[in-house]
């Protein structure tokens, strides 16, 4: 996968705030909602922990469906949190950028993809690697 757009926050969602509702949706049985806002939202503060070290990218690429991320989303990355046995991270793999889960087996790094029609890539000595960032949040449109 290649990185089709990247955006630091604060250069794009500056004082990003949206309407919180002040009752939660139900997701079973409906309920009657009440009409009124509690608060404002702020993307920002819910989203992004670290402002300069998270950075927004476009995921192009079928091989993370079965985590939920789809061609489209928007991945939430932030490159101060440390990547750990399990996390889904961008990594750059020889030039390139990927999202994959990261394992580590017998002493090597596993990236692995959440699509079963792709393999799971195993690094070696001789690439070029690098985690370049953990996902924390994947914004996904319905």
């Amino acid at each position: 996968m290649t990185v089709t757009e990247l955006w630091a926050c604060e250069e794009n969602m500056p004082g990003a705030s949206c309407p919180l509702a002040g009752v939660p949706v139900e997701a079973g049985f409906p309920s009657p909602a009440d009409d009124y806002i509690e608060k404002q939202l702020d993307l920002n503060q819910l989203m992004v922990n670290h402002p300069e070290a998270t950075f927004f990218m476009r995921v192009q690429g079928d091989s993370m469906v079965e985590a939920g991320i789809h061609t489209g989303d928007i991945l939430v990355v932030d490159r101060s949190q440390e990547a750990k046995e399990g996390s889904v991270i961008v990594a750059v793999l020889d030039g390139e950028f990927t999202v994959k889960q990261l394992r580590r087996r017998d002493g090597h790094i596993l990236l692995v993809p959440a699509n079963q029609r792709y393999h799971t890539i195993r690094v070696t000595s001789e690439q070029d690697f690098q985690v370049w960032g953990v996902v924390s949040y994947v914004v996904h449109a319905v």
